[in-house]
């Protein structure tokens, strides 16, 4: 099977498949993706979605992301991205 062109997304070259080309190689396509390997899908010659592998992190308890909710509850006003960064990294 052979991929066609190059499609950068976010700043990543990334291999295009298109969806015919999926169809046909569904299996060998999903085996790449469980490699690691991250393609757009396109439709028409347009890309529509990327298809790449999903990663089991777990997030644990402690993570200072999830104590923004605890946080911003109750006030009024929406906190900006550097109050956003004090709190989750104590910047």
């Amino acid at each position: 099977m052979k991929f066609n062109n190059i499609f950068s997304v976010a700043r990543l070259n990334m291999k295009t498949v298109s969806l015919l080309e999926f169809r046909k190689n569904a299996d060998k396509i999903i085996r790449w993706s469980r490699q690691g390997k991250r393609m757009v899908m396109t439709y028409r010659g347009r890309p529509v979605m990327r298809l790449e592998p999903v990663v089991d992190e777990s997030i644990s308890d402690d993570d200072p992301f999830l104590r923004l909710d605890g946080i911003i509850e109750g006030k009024r006003e929406s906190l900006d991205n550097k109050e956003m960064d004090g709190i989750i990294y104590g910047a």
